[in-house]
């Protein structure tokens, strides 16, 4: 099969395609013919920035073609989706069962890749908030596939004020079609605060900023992979909190709350509520150029590798 992988830290240009043997499913994991690969900031900034070669994790959508011993909740054929841990750049997969999930009927790979891991980190982060009715609600990184669905959870649940904050004006239109009220940029002196919460999908140097910009009282939600420090003092004077998000903390520690979460997605979905934006689909032997779509921030909405 065909799979990507890099030997040393650096921008795109060091991934590349190999022909290695297909993994087999072991006790309690699926084996799937992959047909569609989400590619997530995190992944792109382990290749650049990390300590040596990671394996390429990420959410994968495709065919059970192999079950290992002790599943019982998928057979050979079945349409799924997940989190894949390993080698996920890849022609065939392994997920784990517990971390597993049918594709329903009318929907593509593609859509379930778009859709689940991104809306339940956007499900979550808003939840983490704690919103109240009647709040205003900026998103940072707006045009990501996080940020996409993060903005309409804000419009759906009746935020007074949606604001999408985004690196360049060519991505207004964009996320103002997916409800946004208002659009700042990241350069922009002014960010039309006080905000009573604050949904951050960048970390670095943006999380200064966004503290500066919560109301008395807000919280500021931070679940990107950017890391970043902020200054107590910041927080201190404006009665103002600081929360940390990770899906695969509750993917391992509620997975009642996970699975929930899972089936409303779905259900938001197909009621109209939620729409998933795809930027565009790549050729898995392209992946270099999915990295670098998503490095220039160019992407509106999901990068996606097709196998």
């Amino acid at each position: 099969m065909l799979r990507i992988r890099h030997e040393v830290n650096g921008g795109p240009e060091v991934l590349f395609a190999e022909e290695v043997d297909r993994p087999e499913a072991g006790a309690g994991e699926v084996l799937i013919r992959v047909e569609a690969v989400g590619v997530t900031l995190p992944t792109v900034r382990k290749v650049r920035e990390g300590n040596g070669p990671v394996s390429f994790g990420g959410e994968v959508a495709g065919e059970v073609v192999a079950t290992g011993a002790g599943v019982t909740g998928f057979a050979v054929g079945d349409r799924v989706t997940g989190l894949c841990f390993a080698d996920a750049y890849a022609e065939f997969a392994v997920l784990n069962a517990a971390h597993t999930s049918r594709i329903p009927q009318d929907a593509t790979a593609v859509d379930a890749v778009a859709l689940v891991r991104s809306g339940l980190v956007a499900r979550g982060a808003y939840e983490a908030a704690r919103v109240e009715p009647g709040e205003s609600v900026l998103v940072t990184a707006a045009a990501s596939a996080v940020g996409t669905l993060a903005l309409q959870f804000a419009k759906a649940d009746g935020a007074a004020r949606v604001v999408a904050a985004v690196s360049g004006a060519d991505k207004a239109d964009f996320v103002r079609g997916l409800g946004a009220d208002e659009v700042i940029l990241y350069e922009d002196e002014d960010w039309g605060a006080p905000y009573d919460v604050i949904l951050d999908g960048v970390g670095g140097d943006l999380l200064g900023p966004a503290v500066r910009a919560l109301a008395t009282g807000g919280r500021l939600v931070a679940f990107s992979s950017g890391g970043g420090t902020v200054e107590a003092y910041e927080l201190l004077v404006r009665g103002a909190s600081m929360i940390g998000f990770q899906m695969r903390a509750i993917a391992l520690g509620k997975p009642e709350l996970y699975d929930r979460w899972l089936r409303e997605l779905w259900q938001l979905r197909d009621a109209g509520t939620l729409r998933t934006a795809v930027h565009e689909e790549i050729p898995l032997a392209e992946a270099a150029r999915a990295h670098t779509v998503i490095e220039q921030r160019r992407n509106l909405g999901k990068v996606v590798l097709i196998p």
